[in-house]
């Protein structure tokens, strides 16, 4: 199970709201990459497909491929606004290491190799 904060949510609902195309909701995935090995992946999409977890957070629905949920298992998103910049932060605790640009991470499982870390 994921968590969504109230911010996250409130972001995801700014951005479903201000998309130009149908939205269904958003994914969240993990790919391989970044300078630690994986990094989260988050975009709006029209809908569902048959492999995914979907779970609902008020009006949001986030979904997550079969591959992506042991890996995010437990995470928590937060969405910060602040002088210093704005943003979604990831407290994922089967990440036994992250990257400071906060996208990039590794478990203890994974594999994959380390590439330069780039903020989106």
């Amino acid at each position: 199970m994921i968590t969504l904060t109230d911010n996250a949510i409130t972001a995801v609902e700014r951005f479903i709201n201000s998309s130009d195309k149908p939205t269904g909701g958003l994914r969240i995935e993990v790919t391989d990459g970044g300078c630690s090995g994986l990094q989260y992946g988050l975009r709006l999409e029209a809908q569902a497909t048959a492999n995914d977890t979907v779970t609902e957070y008020g009006a949001i629905k986030v979904f997550i491929d079969a591959q992506s949920l042991p890996t995010l298992d437990g995470m928590t998103v937060d969405f910060l606004d602040s002088i210093e910049g704005s943003g979604f932060k990831f407290t994922n605790p089967n990440a036994v290491k992250s990257c400071a640009c906060g996208t990039s991470f590794s478990t203890d499982n994974n594999g994959g190799d380390a590439k330069s870390c780039t903020p989106h």
